[in-house]
């Protein structure tokens, strides 16, 4: 079993980190998109030892920026936009305006702590990465065949939590408004403490009905997993979005009959029993209960103001989470 780790000895790893470990080579050829300008006019932004916050940091030259990495050992790397000039330099000007930057979205793990009965808080576990999972995929399948965004960068980001940087030369270029709008195409969920999910129009959006079909293929497990339906609390939370109060009490009825532990059962029954009165009832609020339903419990919840904004900073691929000690590494959806 591997050491417990000890954040006082971050310190003391981070010279090796940066001096042996540090992927330079692929990190740097990606941050310069085929331009030395777009790299030395790209904002960085240092967590240093002491908890000691630097911002608008650039550099002249990739290795000027791995001296300074061997140097400083930044605790924690940000990233954010490509400016019109070099930010370092930014008080010397009277204009300082970003001009490019990734599109980003930001899941973290907290934001499920309504739905997920695994773990909260800070704390998570393997079967937490299965919202995480859905989530991705998703998101993934929505910018690739939606807006056809092609070059998309997966992370993990060091804690509990996923970051999606998309690099295709049109999203750079998004201002903050095109940014909201695609970020506000993306949210589903209100802030509503009760019902999150609201859906009506007479056809179901296709990006709603491709996140419903994902988030079925793996719920089974996540019912199973999380144990969604195992306790009186958590089955009236589910029925509570069901609009249609004797609904509720028939599949509440039904429920009483199966034993514990058969979430999937339930989850079937309740399914059988929506459908069967949305063949004989008109009422627009049964139209898309289980759609709904789903999207409740599964889709992503992303952090939209990370999105909306070109000069937002992010944590950096391939930097040091300082509370975990582990690195935030791409992966694939």
């Amino acid at each position: 079993m591997a050491d417990k780790y000890d954040p006082e000895s971050l310190t003391e790893m981070l010279p090796f980190y940066y001096k042996r470990i540090f992927p330079y080579g692929p990190y740097l050829r990606w941050l310069f998109y085929g331009n030395l300008d777009n790299f030395r006019k790209r904002e960085f932004s240092f967590t240093l030892n002491g908890d000691i916050y630097a911002r608008y940091i650039s550099y002249n030259s990739p290795n000027e920026l791995k001296k300074d990495l061997i140097k400083r050992c930044p605790q924690k790397i940000d990233l954010g936009a490509i400016y019109d000039i070099c930010p370092k330099d930014h008080l010397q000007h009277s204009v300082f305006t970003p001009k490019m930057k990734e599109l980003v979205f930001d899941i973290d793990m907290t934001d499920y702590d309504d739905v997920r009965n695994c773990c909260s808080g800070a704390d998570i576990c393997e079967k937490c990465w299965r919202y995480m999972s859905i989530a991705c995929k998703i998101l993934d399948t929505a910018l690739r065949e939606d807006f056809d965004f092609q070059l998309l960068l997966w992370v993990f980001s060091g804690r509990r939590g996923i970051h999606c940087w998309v690099c295709d030369e049109a999203a750079l270029a998004l201002d903050g408004r095109g940014r909201s709008c695609l970020a506000e195409y993306m949210s589903v969920l209100t802030a509503n403490p009760v019902k999150k999910v609201f859906l009506t129009g007479d056809v179901l959006h296709p990006h709603l009905k491709r996140a419903k079909l994902i988030i079925e293929d793996q719920f089974e497990k996540l019912l199973e997993e999380q144990e969604l339906l195992s306790t009186k609390e958590r089955q009236t939370k589910v029925l509570g979005l069901v609009s249609n109060g004797d609904i509720r009490a028939e599949i509440e009825k039904e429920w009483t009959r199966i034993g514990p532990g058969q979430d999937v059962e339930k989850w079937d029954r309740l399914v059988a029993i929506i459908k069967h009165h949305q063949a004989k009832n008109s009422d627009r609020k049964l139209k898309y209960a289980i759609e709904e339903i789903l999207l409740e419990l599964a889709y992503p919840r992303l952090d939209i103001h990370v999105s909306k904004g070109v000069n937002h900073l992010l944590k950096s691929p391939f930097c040091v989470h300082p509370k975990t000690g582990k690195i935030c590494v791409p992966f694939h959806e």
